[in-house]
């Protein structure tokens, strides 16, 4: 036998590129991309988006039938998956109308209430919504996480409802939140605020622009809503993709750890050690003091005299008493 010989390439199977090309689809993407338009909810992860993309379903899925009902398909769909089984692949025509139903059971889970579209970034997880609120979906996650401090994800990091998008470019930005912030902070709404910025893979938006053109907005809706960077009633959320600009508007920012799953389950005596504020003024108040050296001494003082006054009081008694 021949030997090989050494600037010779060994030579890979047919299969082998498809299957890497195939291996590089995000899971539940399909080709759909992130896109003006959408509501969902954004959500970072660490190195393991597929696995993120899972526990997403499974929470969102947990939530959303308890907020909504149980999510409805349809029936050509439920027939559909029964039917398939049944159909024999070696047939023409059952191959045909297999590949007809597919193509109709893909247009109809764009309807499903969470789809994941891919997102642009990398650690970054897009799961598209309809019928539902994400703000609300997501609030009530966090509040029942925070309250029971149950731990339900492993890979899953921040969680943030997208209320809306639009193209990443100030002039559409500007067009766009004119109207999206109204239901916050158009008078007679009002509240204090705070703007969070984040951008990815995008290099021609300037956060301080940013920041300045949409506090700008707000404060034109209504001259009394007002900046507070420490504990603001909405916190408005602007996560930039490429050209997309997601946005939302979220309550509780700061008591649910900037809407982080790993962070809010954290207890009650580790909230207080990270954050010493956070205790009240009555229990300042009832906080024992030591005695200062003057203290001590003029408590001393008054204790004599005390004792003084007394011993000087009881002849007066006996006299009293004598017959």
């Amino acid at each position: 036998m021949a030997a090989a010989e050494p600037g010779a390439r060994k030579r890979r199977p047919k299969g082998h590129f498809a299957a890497a090309g195939r291996a590089k689809r995000p899971r539940g993407g399909g080709g759909r991309q992130l896109e003006a338009g959408m509501r969902g909810i954004l959500i970072t992860c660490n190195m393991n988006e597929r696995k993120c993309v899972g526990e997403a379903y499974s929470l969102l899925g947990e939530y959303g039938d308890l907020l909504y009902g149980p999510e409805q398909f349809s029936d050509h769909e439920e027939r559909l998956s029964g039917s398939d089984r049944e159909e024999d692949e070696d047939d023409v025509e059952a191959a045909l109308k297999k590949e007809v139903g597919q193509i109709r059971a893909s247009t109809e889970q764009k309807l499903r209430r969470f789809q994941s579209v891919e997102s642009g970034a990398n650690n970054v997880v897009f799961i598209r919504t309809q019928g539902i609120e994400p703000e609300n979906l997501v609030h009530h996650i966090l509040k029942d996480m925070h309250t029971t401090k149950k731990k339900k994800t492993r890979v899953i990091l921040r969680m943030l409802p997208i209320s809306g998008t639009c193209k990443a470019f100030m002039e559409d930005m500007k067009k766009y939140t004119e109207t999206f912030f109204e239901p916050w902070f158009k008078a007679p709404n009002k509240g204090t605020f705070q703007i969070v910025y984040k951008a990815r893979n995008n290099s021609h938006m300037s956060r301080e622009e940013v920041i300045k053109e949409l506090a700008g907005i707000v404060g034109s809706l209504n001259p009394e809503n007002k900046v507070d960077l420490n504990n603001p009633q909405y916190t408005v959320v602007v996560e930039i993709i490429k050209t997309v600009c997601c946005l939302s508007v979220v309550r509780d920012y700061v008591l649910f750890r900037k809407y982080n799953l790993q962070e809010v389950v954290k207890s009650n005596k580790e909230d207080t050690q990270q954050n010493p504020s956070s205790v009240t003024e009555e229990q300042n108040s009832k906080v024992v003091k030591p005695e200062t050296e003057e203290e001590k001494s003029s408590k001393e003082v008054k204790q004599e005299n005390k004792n003084q006054g007394e011993i000087e009081a009881e002849p007066k008694g006996n006299d009293a008493l004598t017959v």
